[in-house]
Order: structure tokens, then sequence, then C-alpha cells
């Protein structure tokens, strides 16, 4: 896969193409589906399939502190992408100029004059354009003046934890996965993304206190704007960015260690079987379930009883995930 950062990166030779455009936050199943379409429809065509997608993310440049919860980095987004079967990756620099751009000029200017669509795939509530002023309705009308065919898809799916002839469908969005991973609901969001949702980060040191206690852990500092999970223990896999397919168990805590007072929320995994300094690798967590709240305890000998009953349920619940 050819991964671009601005339309510099297009070859001289670049004829028409189909694709798909927009922020694709999380990779989720909604995303998984329009993307798979856009990729079939190229292979139809015999021309490339392009993801066409922003960064920084545009509520961060037309409303600065706005930037919601990332639920995937560029770097991890383009790796799930390729993962499709996409040919290009395209990064395009949000600005506030390129935000000023009349819907009609965006089109003309990078879909036609640029890229040459021949088939444009997005979702049913996609805008763009100045004041997102352009929808699918005006996407299409302005396919038939400058010869594209513009497709909008609803990103629904059924929900995998309905077993019942009821099963309810899902509108997937990048919202609703981060108000489950608010929640602490990393199953729900797991349904949602077809996959756990994963943290990244360096592992740092910390203040020693799981050393004393028996648990030495992996503290991480995650990205700026990384969706961290509501407080509590969770059960998850640990893996490093240089042995990326070797998945580690781990009983991982999110908070501020209220048996020891502490103020900062933290990210800290205990990793089952091995004893190893991690700090300064980059590291991720890929979450599986929750186990418990955050309890503050009056003795640190019956944080140590819980703790260890928390790896116990850790094996248990990630026996099964394997």
């Amino acid at each position: 896969m050819q991964r671009w950062r601005g339309l510099g990166d297009l070859p001289g030779s670049w004829g028409r193409c189909v694709i798909t455009i927009g922020i694709f936050d999380g990779v989720h199943r909604g995303h998984q589906e329009l993307i798979k379409r856009t990729v079939r429809a190229a292979a139809e065509l015999n021309v490339p399939s392009v993801v066409l997608t922003f960064d920084p993310h545009p509520s961060e440049v037309l409303r600065p502190g706005s930037h919601p919860a990332q639920l995937t980095s560029l770097r991890r987004k383009a790796e799930l992408i390729e993962g499709l079967g996409v040919d290009v990756f395209a990064v395009l620099p949000f600005t506030l100029e390129l935000s000023r751009l009349p819907p009609h000029e965006f089109v003309h200017e990078i879909l036609v004059d640029r890229l040459h669509v021949a088939e444009v795939f997005v979702g049913e509530n996609f805008t763009f354009g100045a004041k997102a002023a352009g929808d699918i309705a005006l996407l299409r009308t302005l396919g038939k003046r400058f010869g594209f065919v513009a497709y909008g898809a609803e990103l629904q799916g059924r929900s995998l934890s309905e077993k019942d002839k009821a099963a309810s469908q899902i509108t997937f969005s990048s919202t609703y996965v981060r108000s489950c991973i608010d929640a602490g609901d990393v199953v729900a969001a797991a349904e949602a993304l077809g996959r756990p949702h994963r943290l990244e980060g360096i592992v740092v040191r910390g203040d020693g206190r799981g050393h004393d206690l028996g648990y030495p852990t992996a503290n991480l500092s995650t990205p700026r704007f990384a969706a961290v999970p509501a407080d509590g223990v969770y059960s998850a896999w640990f893996t490093r960015s240089s042995e990326p397919d070797r998945k580690l168990a781990a009983a991982v805590s999110v908070g501020t260690n209220p048996t020891f007072s502490g103020r900062e929320r933290t990210v800290e995994a205990f990793v089952l079987d091995l004893e190893e300094d991690f700090y300064g690798q980059h590291v991720a967590l890929d979450f599986v379930t929750r186990l418990r709240d955050q309890v503050r305890f009056s003795r640190s000998e019956d944080l140590v009883k819980q703790i260890d009953d928390d790896v116990v349920r850790t094996r248990e619940a990630l026996r099964s995930e394997r």
C-alpha cells in the first residue's frame, strides 16, 4: 500500500481511481465495510482504491481544545486500512485554508482535478466543504456534473452480543465506540471495532509501589488525545512493537491509585509470567474485559490479596481469547 502525505505524492501518470473519504478513527466495523466496498469497486474497474483521510482532526483546527478522544493513531489507522487491501492511504493535511473551500471547489480541485475519481464511497452522514455545507445529495449532484458516481452507505451492523431474533441494529460510529470506552465497556467497544480497543504508549518510570507489593508494573505514557478506558482493572493483551506477534497476558489498572491517595491518572500493566524491565519500550494494550472498579483499601495486604484475585481472573478471561 502506498502512503501519501498530501497530494504532492501523486504520480505523474495517475489515472482514475475509486475513493472513500473520512476520518476513519477506530476503523470500526462500519468503516471496514465501506472500505471493502471501495476496494471491490476499484477491482471491478481495474483502477486503484484510495482512502482519503485528514490530519490533524478537523475539530482541533476549527475549535482548538475540542479534539475528541483518539481511538487510533495515524500509524495504527494506516496499518488497519492496509489490511483491508487498499492501494493508497492518502492523508490530506487539514488546515484553515482547506476548511474554507466551498463544497464544489473541494470536489473540483481535489477529487476531480487531482485524483480523477470514478466512484466515491462515503457514509450517509458525510459532510464536506466550508461550514460542512456539502452532503451526500450534493456530492451526487456534483458527480453528475463532473463525471463520477457517489454512493452513500449507512454504517450499520448486527450487535454481536445479541443471540436472539430481536438482535438490534447498531449504527457504528467513532462517537459510539468512544462512549463505550469512556464507560469502561471494552466488550461493547470490541464488538463495534471488530477487535479489542488498543492503547499504545511508551513505558516510563513509576513510583515503584508495584514492585514493592510483588507486582511490578509497566507504566504507560500515552499520547495526548488517546482514548483511555474508564478507571478500573482490566484484562488485556500486552505486546511490544519489537515483537508485535507475541501476545502477553496482563492485568491493567487505570486510575489514580486510591489506596495510596494518588492524584495523577495512570495506566499500569502487570505482565503475567514474564519478569522484565520494559522501560523505554513502545508497547500496546488490547483491552479484553473489565474486571472491577478501582477500590481504596485500608491495608496494603488487602490490596495484594485483591491483585492476586485479579491475576487469576485475568488468566480465566484471556484463556478463551487465545
